[in-house]
């Protein structure tokens, strides 16, 4: 949100709290109980009121005084909620966000939690919360139902495009759609499939209804003039290439059919050959960048899974700097990417259910659910960075990276035998910097996976011993204050005082890689004012800012 300060006001400016705006003085801390039971609540009561979040506001009195919160001070577990909600919520579904600002000098935090999706009830821990007026209360049996319908009233995708014939769908989408069809059911003779109409088949593709076609239809296989059929939804494919600063150097525009355009896009693509460092033993020489299959399940999972209502496209997005963007209008419905991966069933919700199914009929995409898990399994497989998805702003955008990265820990971590998916994907967010939650750092820990302080963690040295990653091991960890304190009086064995810069340059180089400048500053004053105030092995004879520090 841009103004997060301005939504509080908002906020405050209320006469009372209602069903989609909660308050709570959480001095110090909050049951998380609770906290499940107010997201369900809220959640649902969004959905009813047809609005697209509801607000839980910590710091705040019931009077609307400004008290200010201590809740979870620390910013890692403070959004570790996401991920510790999430499993005992309806479909794993999360906060979107969660603000932390300031309002009098207090602190305060704000949690913007999602309206249900359509048809869609959110438990907490089985349980459906709503509220009346301002206190909890359980989710009635007709609100539930309310809810519910949504989902049973109207899917976009199965809506009939009324004026459109056969005449405005492509003949070579047709034989596409045909021959995909076959292979998905290989216990229907070919011939048989050969010989029906085309009426005929679309009807028993589920792609059409008694005949009429469907905004399925048109999207799927109708011709590109016969996009007004589904206006003012869009039926767009756009593929940008981009430079390593960021600027556009070429673009194509795909148009329905998008059973087609699946391939056009794909063959946009520069998918160049990437070569190893070589390794001796555990790469080939070279490899793609991208998997075809990745990238047709990217495309494909968009087309399936975009909220066309809201009048945008897809966008495929190609980087020089070796990875690809895909991003689609519309919520991610199973709520994280790590609940899909983790289900051993497929979503129970769709959000074009009509379309998915006609895609799933024409072996587009696989009725098990499973491509976002293939995803990851392939990237995994070839030793690069594991998909990154970014599920805020109202849209769902896959990153796609096609190298390995500078810090190669993590591809190495992926050959020790038994290391699960779940673990490989919390050690991903070390290789490139990211917070990890209480409980990956619990997991990686428990396996002696990572060393450091929160939030500064890195790959453990059992792990990089085993991968032949001494040196680069010493580079992250650094050495003990020993060794420093050993070089600096050495140093001045030899040259008998030392400034500051002396100092400087001797063991900056050396420090952490893991510490940023300012941080490996910081640990050179410690180390010297350890030396001269506790150890008491080296003096300073110096000035003010000019200090010159001999041997005791």
């Amino acid at each position: 949100m841009e103004n997060i300060n301005e939504k509080l006001n908002e906020i405050l400016s209320l006469p009372a709290e209602n069903e989609v705006v909660e308050w709570k003085e959480a001095k110090n801390d909050f049951d998380s109980r609770k906290l499940g039971k107010y997201f369900s609540a809220l959640s649902n009561e969004a959905n009813l009121k047809d609005k697209k979040s509801a607000w839980l506001v910590f710091g705040i009195k019931n009077d609307k005084t400004i008290v200010g919160t201590n809740y979870r001070k620390d910013s890692i577990k403070l959004n570790s909620l996401k991920s510790e909600l999430a499993k005992h919520i309806t479909t794993g579904i999360s906060f979107v966000e969660i603000y932390e600002t300031e309002k009098n000098g207090q602190r305060i935090i704000l949690f913007e939690i999602p309206a249900a999706p359509k048809g869609i009830p959110i438990a907490w821990k089985g349980h459906y919360y709503a509220r009346d007026n301002e206190d909890m209360a359980p989710l009635s049996i007709e609100k539930i139902e309310r809810i519910r319908a949504q989902a049973k009233l109207r899917d976009w995708s199965a809506e009939i495009c009324e004026g459109a014939t056969i005449k405005d769908l492509d003949p070579v989408a047709i034989n596409m759609a045909r021959e995909g069809f076959s292979r998905k059911n290989q216990s229907i003779d070919p011939s048989d499939i050969v010989a029906w109409s085309d009426e005929v088949f679309l009807n028993k593709a589920k792609i059409t209804v008694n005949s009429k076609i469907t905004k399925t239809t048109i999207v799927l296989l109708g011709k590109s003039e016969s996009e007004h059929f589904i206006n003012p939804a869009c039926a767009k494919i756009s593929w940008i290439l981009k430079d390593k600063d960021g600027i556009e150097k070429d673009y194509e525009h795909f148009s329905c059919p998008f059973i087609l355009a699946v391939d056009n896009v794909y063959k946009k693509i520069r998918n160049l050959r990437y070569r190893y460092i070589s390794d001796k033993t555990l790469f080939p020489d070279e490899i793609d960048r991208y998997d075809p299959q990745t990238i047709r399940e990217a495309v494909n999972n968009c087309i399936a899974h975009q909220d066309y209502e809201l009048g945008g496209k897809i966008n495929v997005v190609e980087n020089e700097d070796d990875s690809l963007i895909f991003s689609n209008l519309g919520s991610f419905i199973p709520g994280t990417v790590e609940n899909v991966i983790e289900a051993d069933s497929p979503s129970e919700f769709y959000r074009n259910k009509f379309l998915a199914d006609a895609m799933v009929n024409v072996n587009m995409i696989d009725t098990i659910g499973s491509g976002i898990k293939k995803m990851f399994m392939s990237q995994k497989n070839k030793l690069f960075p594991l998909p990154d998805y970014d599920l805020t702003s109202g849209k769902v955008k896959l990153t796609i990276v096609g190298k390995v990265l500078d810090v190669q820990y993590a591809r190495k971590l992926i050959q020790i035998p038994n290391l699960d998916l779940k673990i490989i994907m919390a050690l991903d967010k070390v290789q490139k910097r990211k917070k990890i939650n209480i409980d990956e750092i619990a997991e990686l820990k428990k396996h002696n996976l990572i060393e450091g302080r929160n939030p500064n963690f890195y790959i453990s040295s059992k792990v990089a011993i085993k991968t032949g990653e001494r040196s680069e091991y010493i580079k992250m960890r650094g050495f003990k204050d020993d060794h420093y304190k050993k070089m600096i009086l050495e140093y001045l064995e030899k040259y008998k005082e030392a400034s500051k810069a002396d100092i400087d340059k001797l063991i900056l180089d050396i420090l952490p890689n893991i510490l940023d400048e300012q941080q490996k500053k910081t640990k050179i004053r410690n180390i010297v004012y350890a030396m001269s105030k506790r150890d008491r092995t080296i003096v300073n004879q110096g000035t003010g800012r000019y200090p010159k520090w001999i041997k005791v």
